[in-house]
């Protein structure tokens, strides 16, 4: 049964492009939609980190999207949508900035993750980590 859409963007030189040498392209129209949802809310986080002053390591967006069907048909339908955010930061002082940034984005700022939870219910899961030498 393979009733899930998946989608990972990464940032890379100031654009988030699919993981794993993806192509929009080959996405189906399924896919494009949580492929829309990662990349608005991946630039949405950026703007707002910008204006901070923050600049993260790295930034990777997973959407994933469950069908009602138990194989992907064109008539199906998502009945639920998660999201998976994973930050490094350069510091450990920019944790809380990029923990509050990412909320904000995930739960208003993001026009398509907002367009998503109008069709189905959208949950998330935020990873932050530092690779700030600490000192011992």
């Amino acid at each position: 049964m393979n009733n899930k859409q998946r989608v990972t963007v990464e940032l890379n030189n100031g654009k988030f492009r699919l993981t794993n040498n993806q192509k929009v392209e080959d996405l189906n129209p399924k896919a494009l939609i949580i492929c829309a949802a990662a990349e608005c809310a991946g630039y949405t986080i950026m703007s707002i980190l910008r204006r901070e002053e923050v600049t993260p390591k790295s930034i990777e967006i997973t959407v994933e999207g469950s069908l009602d069907t138990p194989t992907l048909q064109p008539e199906s339908k998502y009945k639920s949508f998660s999201v998976h955010y994973r930050v490094e930061c350069r510091s450990l002082a920019d944790q809380d900035i990029v923990g509050s940034t990412v909320k904000e984005a995930q739960e208003y700022r993001c026009g398509v993750i907002n367009m998503l939870r109008a069709i189905a219910p959208v949950s998330h899961e935020i990873d932050i980590v530092s690779t700030e030498a600490v000192g011992i």
